[in-house]
């Protein structure tokens, strides 16, 4: 009698699993992290003449640039060329990065759509 009272304790079974599955989220988030630093993604512009690296988590890893855009009269156009390189590169690491977590997402029964925490 005193158990019917209080009512809400056959909620604690579901609160536990509800717990767990947050631990496991939190987890597999932390894992995505790792795997999204080791992921690298290449931004060009001008054809290639100017490649940027990148981690799918954004950071900026490197540059290759071809010795023949360095032309003292085109140091504007190589400024744009390296700056757009490296948009291309933090575009390519957010289109990655938005993919596995849609993957992960759906891994986890979430809708594609769901949106993770980062």
């Amino acid at each position: 009698m005193m158990l019917k009272g209080l009512g809400g304790l056959s909620g604690l079974g579901d609160m536990a699993k509800m717990m767990k599955t947050a631990q496991e989220m939190q987890a597999k988030l932390a894992d995505m992290q790792g795997d999204l630093a080791r992921i690298v993604v290449i931004g060009e512009s001008g054809g290639g003449l100017v490649k940027a690296r990148a981690t799918a988590k954004g950071e900026l890893t490197g540059l290759e640039i071809d010795p023949s855009i360095f032309v003292a009269s085109e140091k504007e156009v190589v400024e744009d060329l390296i700056l757009a390189a490296i948009k291309d590169a933090q575009a390519r690491a957010a289109a990655r990065s938005q993919a596995e977590m849609g993957k992960m997402a759906e891994g986890l029964g979430l809708p594609p759509d769901f949106k993770l925490p980062f």
